[in-house]
């Protein structure tokens, strides 16, 4: 049952990704039943359809503890099961950074990370693919008092000494430079969480098609795990700040905005600022224009402070929206204001999601669509050219059935010396293929973080650190500018090829898929100004030093090889792929050139009349043409559903 606009939406944007999937599987299968596919072709469908299918849509609340997030997200999106499912309630609740979502391949059920992996150099992602290192607690889809019990744990916490704490790289908060620490108790230990990351695994009717909650537990635990910041916060469609109406913008709430949310010189695209707790602004004393008036003073006050457009926060009453909802009390669900952020959080986040998805698959299907349109207009010009070629024998003698026969015969050599060069070529695409794969060797890499750790261990000084780190980033940049370069010389030597059999044997004008690395070049760039703004300014002691290390290593640098095995991936498929267009073309061009040579063979033997052979090819030139207004058909189809110009009932009869 659908109970609000979000759920609405997020709806029939899943339909809407349901549909445009299903058009590009009967295209893909057309194609395989017309032969117009190659491996360069199946392998793009294939990569486009698995990324609809793991299709995403990441939302991240942030806030200091006891703004109320964590009701936030039960007000917003568990509402409906009739009590708290997060942990919500004064003080700390949300202790670790958790996420929710639905793999329907694995039982519901919490993945819990413990707190002493930290001592390992490995990151969270990585520790994703070692399931024997969490610990699993099962959940009750079905009983939602059960399910909120069990979340119970994600407000764990245990007590340590200050060397334990530190080292795990969990600085302390004993005085005002320290924001992002940990808590001291009364007796001196200090307070940590029991665990360094939650997956909650919940099949919840958004979470299973597609939504990721990410509920980050504040300052200190953005600051312990810089890889929250760098990867999951930086690819969230959209991060919602939390603060409370009763405090204002805080120095730890301006800290927590300035160093991980506002990273990326200032753009706000994807971020919204909720203005929490104003039912703690209701008061007998004023009537309701005073409390708007007051409501109004704290939303220009935080515009201001924050630097945001005043239409993009939102005060409203968590606790009083999600008792409205399970209470269906209209009056206090309208009092709470929660109305207005589900719309505008359902603006923001639909459309340019589905804005993301719909340029995704114009860009992978152009590539798609201009090879096989090739191919068939490739089809559609040999068969013309051998109907023309048959015409101009009408009436001939002998003499000049055997010239032509003789023409075809040179075409075809001239095309096998053509190939038996361009096998020649192979051994230069070699050698600059091993060129690019050097540029980008992971074993390289590798050794650059050696070295980097080893610098930075045996460093002294803050500045000696920042030098590390401005070498490694350093290295990492040049080596992917050099392959931007190598792939460049490769595609100029692939345009060469393919223009030579184009111009020679009048193959269709295509040219070979371009590989860029401008993305990782991008990517690069922006982890190194959100790396500069989180370390900027920091004067540190030997014990930060240290800490400092550990989160470049377990996040940076982890982040930078990443990318370095995207680049990789995408390097090896761009070189698996970059000749099946051209290779495609010249084996159908080499197949028209064996019919024309037996058609004119078959004349010249009086075994088959010019007429019969023509009325046949007539018969596969309208084949051929036909295969046009069908492909043309499948494009357009999936065109329609991308611009969404068909009904759900046209695309149905469509798809039937």
């Amino acid at each position: 049952m659908v109970h609000n606009r979000i759920e609405r939406e997020f709806d029939a944007y899943s339909t809407w990704r349901q549909q445009v999937h299903e058009a590009i599987v009967g295209y893909r299968d057309w194609l395989s039943s017309q032969k117009l596919s190659d491996m360069h072709v199946e392998q793009r469908i294939n990569q486009l359809l698995s990324t609809l299918n793991d299709d995403k849509l990441y939302i991240a609340f942030v806030a200091e503890f006891s703004r109320g997030k964590s009701e936030l997200i039960n007000a917003v999106f568990f509402g409906d099961m009739g009590q708290r499912v997060v942990p919500s309630g004064a003080g700390r609740t949300t202790m670790c950074p958790t996420e929710l979502m639905y793999d329907p391949s694995l039982e519901p059920s919490i993945r819990l990370l413990p707190i002493e992996t930290r001592s390992q150099e490995t990151t969270i992602s990585e520790f994703k693919t070692f399931p024997e290192e969490w610990e699993i607690i099962p959940l009750d889809a079905l009983d939602p008092s059960s399910t909120a019990e069990a979340l119970q744990q994600l407000s764990e916490v245990k007590l340590v000494t200050r060397q334990v704490s530190e080292s795990l790289g969990l600085p302390v908060a004993d005085d005002e430079a320290h924001q992002d620490g940990m808590h001291i108790t009364e007796d001196g230990r200090v307070e940590i969480p029991r665990w360094r990351h939650a997956i909650v695994n919940y099949p919840h009717p958004l979470l299973e098609q597609g939504l990721v909650i990410l509920d980050t537990p504040g300052l200190n635990a953005l600051g312990a795990e810089p890889e929250l910041t760098l990867n999951l916060l930086a690819s969230a469609h959209a991060v919602i700040f939390i603060l409370a109406a009763d405090t204002g913008v805080t120095k730890s709430d301006m800290a927590l905005w300035r160093d991980h949310i506002i990273i990326d010189a200032g753009v706000s695209k994807g971020q919204m600022v909720v203005l929490n707790k104003i039912d703690v602004l209701w008061d007998e004393l004023r009537d309701a224009f005073e409390v708007e008036q007051e409501i109004d003073r704290q939303i220009e006050s935080t515009s201001r402070t924050l630097s945001v457009d005043a239409d993009r926060i939102f005060p409203i009453s968590a606790q009083k929206a999600l008792l409205g909802k399970i209470r269906s009390d209209s009056r206090v669900l309208a009092n709470s204001r929660i109305g207005e952020f589900e719309d505008a959080l359902t603006t923001l986040l639909i459309p340019s999601k589905r804005e993301i998805v719909s340029a995704n698959v114009h860009g992978e299907m152009a590539e798609v669509v201009k090879t096989t349109k090739a191919l068939n207009e490739q089809r559609l010009s040999d068969v013309n050219e051998h109907i023309a070629e048959l015409q101009r024998l009408n009436g001939k003698n002998m003499e000049v059935i055997e010239d032509m026969m003789d023409k075809v015969r040179s075409d075809k050599q001239h095309l096998e010396q053509n190939l038996q060069r361009f096998q020649a070529t192979r051994s230069i695409f070699s050698k600059q293929t091993g060129n690019l794969y050097g540029y980008l060797s992971i074993q390289q890499l590798d050794r650059l973080i050696a070295e980097t750790k080893k610098n930075m261990a045996i460093s002294l000084t803050t500045g000696g650190l920042r030098t590390s780190m401005i070498k490694f980033f350093g290295e990492a940049g040049r080596a992917i500018d050099s392959a931007a370069k190598q792939s460049t010389e490769i595609q100029e030597l692939m345009e060469g090829v393919y223009r030579k059999f184009q111009e020679e044997h009048g193959l269709a004008n295509i040219k070979p898929r371009r590989f860029t690395t401008a993305k990782y070049q991008r990517e690069l760039k922006r982890l190194i100004e959100r790396h500069d703004h989180f370390i900027r300014g920091m004067s540190m002691v030997m014990t930060e030093q240290m800490v400092l290390s550990r989160r470049f290593n377990d996040s940076v640098v982890m982040k930078v090889k990443q990318i370095f095995e995207r680049a990789n991936q995408d390097a090896d498929e761009w070189l698996r792929t970059i000749m099946s267009p051209m290779e495609t073309q010249v084996r159908e061009h080499q197949i028209q050139l064996r019919r024309r040579l037996e058609s004119i063979k078959r004349i010249h033997k009086a075994s088959d009349t010019l007429d019969d052979r023509l009325d046949e090819l007539r018969h596969v030139r309208d084949g051929i043409l036909d295969q046009k207004h069908h492909m043309l058909e499948h494009i357009d189809q999936i065109e329609s559903i991308l611009e969404n110009q068909a009904s759900d009932q046209e695309v149905a009869e469509r798809l039937a």
